[in-house]
């Protein structure tokens, strides 16, 4: 008993008492959140987040798809001719702009710069413009080589000669207003003929601008 006492004492002394374990320093119970064994790969031990998880598979499911081979896309063009409208048409035509693409609407032929010359003189000589317009016009359509499409032609098919005119003339497309009202004054009108159409849309306003 002495033996035991002194033994206590001894240890209090010297600090060396025995460690008694407690509850909270035993091994958790299997089951419970911190149990796992050596080499545990869990979000716990592995310091991740469950949002951190989801990102995680979600670049790497990116990065599997990115792998895939691209499949060859062929892309096709279509030729569409673009057109104006009377809105864009602000500058005035010169006499030399004015007759020589006059005869090209006409004759679809180059005028040469000679003829230019001479009928622009012409114009200046002449103080009435819209008679000098009036008077080239005639003469234009007295000579041989105006390409005419013919009656028939035309009231056959009159959208097509409405579009092609509104084409070779004012280089754009008539509005369906426009086209309608074209239409019925040719249908109305038994005597109107291609060289009467050209006539009038040569000597219109918006002929004269470009």
């Amino acid at each position: 008993m002495q033996d035991s006492i002194d033994q206590e004492g001894y240890n209090k002394i010297t600090g060396k008492e025995e460690a008694v374990a407690s509850p909270a320093s035993q091994d958790p119970t299997p089951g419970t959140p911190g149990n796992h064994s050596p080499g545990c790969t869990c979000e716990e031990h592995a310091g991740l987040s469950p949002a951190a998880t989801a990102v995680g598979a979600l670049a790497a499911t990116v990065a599997l798809a990115s792998c895939k081979k691209e499949e060859d896309v062929l892309f096709e063009l279509n030729d569409v001719p673009l057109y104006g409208s009377a809105a864009d048409k602000d500058k005035l035509k010169s006499n030399q702009q004015y007759v020589s693409i006059l005869f090209t609407n006409l004759f679809q032929s180059a005028l040469s710069g000679n003829d230019v010359f001479n009928l622009n003189n012409c114009f200046e000589s002449i103080g009435d413009q819209d008679l000098a317009r009036e008077v080239l016009i005639s003469n234009y359509f007295n000579q041989e080589g105006v390409q005419l499409p013919t009656i028939e032609e035309m009231n056959a098919d009159p959208d097509t000669f409405i579009e092609d005119t509104y084409k070779r003339f004012f280089v754009r497309l008539p509005t369906e207003a426009e086209k309608t009202w074209i239409k019925n004054f040719i249908s109305g009108n038994p005597f109107m003929t291609p060289e009467l159409v050209f006539f009038s849309f040569a000597l219109s306003n918006e002929y004269l601008f470009y």
